[in-house]
């Protein structure tokens, strides 16, 4: 299946703020009530343990994916954890509920914050979940490029893989929309009118489910990304796909040597 890289809603600037909220709302719930990452978690506790870190700078946090339940696999082995949030469209809300969840890990970045270009003074294990798809090549290569220039490890975990059995899930993607919104909090009437009586929020995320399938990257395309990059012998590189429990999680892995 060839990479396509259709526009997603979530990424433009004029789509209303508080139906992309709701969107990364669903993601985060369903991230965490299925605990999606765990399968991930020694790969990124062995790569902090070699670099030394203990904070991490999630970028394109998005509604704060699934760090509520991943967290906890990580202070099980990183008790001084640290996570600061960040986006370019910041999900402040929901940011101010993963800091109020758990003060002593999580805090956030108050300013838009690109990928791209990461402010020199957030020093730590740069990570993205479920993120790395909304980036056109060039873009996705600047992303790791910059991690190299600023000598910052970086992790990158996709939540798909690019074929038909991930593209039928997300097409019947709306379904889960409509059964697990009632269990979304905190409570929202917008939430529950733009779901049901103006069903935005479940074609929202059923186009941008099937485009994120679409986007992702194969380990061949991530691999092809890393070896362009400049100095990209200085960093020890990771390429591969983690299968658990019916979950693919692709993911790249770059540590400075």
């Amino acid at each position: 299946m060839a990479r396509i890289h259709a526009f997603e809603f979530e990424d433009l600037s004029w789509f209303p703020t508080n139906i992309r909220n709701y969107g990364t709302d669903f993601l985060q719930f369903v991230t965490n009530k299925f605990d999606f990452y765990k399968g991930v978690a020694p790969l990124l506790i062995s790569a902090m343990k070699e670099t030394k870190r203990e904070n991490i700078i999630d970028l394109a946090s998005g509604g704060g994916g699934a760090w509520k339940s991943f967290s906890k696999h990580l202070t099980e082995e990183i008790p001084n954890l640290e996570v600061t949030l960040s986006d370019y469209y910041p999900n402040f809300t929901a940011f101010k509920k993963m800091e109020a969840h758990n003060p002593a890990v999580f805090d956030y970045h108050k300013t838009p914050v690109s990928a791209l270009d990461v402010p020199a003074q957030l020093k730590g294990f740069r990570t993205q979940f479920l993120s790395f798809h909304h980036f056109k090549p060039a873009d996705a290569q600047q992303i790791l490029q910059n991690a190299v220039n600023a000598k910052q490890p970086i992790a990158i975990f996709e939540g798909q893989v690019r074929d038909v059995s991930h593209f039928i899930k997300n097409f019947f993607s709306p379904i889960s929309v409509l059964l697990m919104t009632p269990f979304i909090k905190p409570f929202s009437w917008g939430r529950l009118l733009f779901t049901y009586l103006i069903p935005i929020v479940p074609l929202f995320v059923w186009w941008d489910g099937i485009i994120s399938v679409l986007r992702t990257y194969s380990m061949k395309e991530m691999q092809g990304l890393i070896d362009a990059l400049d100095n990209k012998e200085q960093f020890n590189w990771q390429v591969g796909q983690h299968k658990q429990k019916g979950i693919t999680v692709p993911y790249l892995i770059g540590t400075p040597k």
